[in-house]
């Protein structure tokens, strides 16, 4: 098994990026979290059903709507959407998953580990990481 280290490294080396529970609400993590990815150059689309744009970019309405190149998945979402967002990742066959603090949902944990997802959920916050 890797350590955090390296699979925060895993997660970081996508190409492009997408945050589930992404906010127009600036205050709300799901849009500093969105901010981080671009102050840090990072190519990033925001999954929001609700509004088509956030913070200049383009959202998705779901997971299944992202392009083959995402590899690597924020969520900011209650536990219980966790688990949905996680059964659409895996349907779509994303890499990696970074469950920001309070998203984590120990079912949806288990479901990365059993499809040999890199899951980050054990408290590391993206923001913390990227600054």
């Amino acid at each position: 098994m890797n350590t955090v280290d390296q699979q925060i490294e895993q997660f970081l080396s996508a190409p492009v990026f997408a945050v589930a529970g992404a906010s127009t609400n600036r205050n709300k993590y799901g849009n500093k979290v969105l901010r981080c990815y671009q102050r840090a150059n990072r190519d990033v689309i925001p999954i929001n059903n609700k509004v088509a744009s956030i913070e200049g970019l383009k959202s998705v309405k779901s997971v299944m709507d992202l392009p083959d190149t995402v590899q690597s998945l924020s969520i900011i979402t209650p536990p219980h959407i966790t688990e949905q967002v996680v059964q659409q990742a895996i349907d779509k066959g994303i890499k990696n998953i970074w469950m920001q603090p309070g998203a984590e949902s120990p079912s949806a944990v288990k479901q990365c580990i059993d499809n040999d997802i890199n899951i980050i959920a054990d408290g590391s916050c993206l923001l913390v990481i990227l600054r």
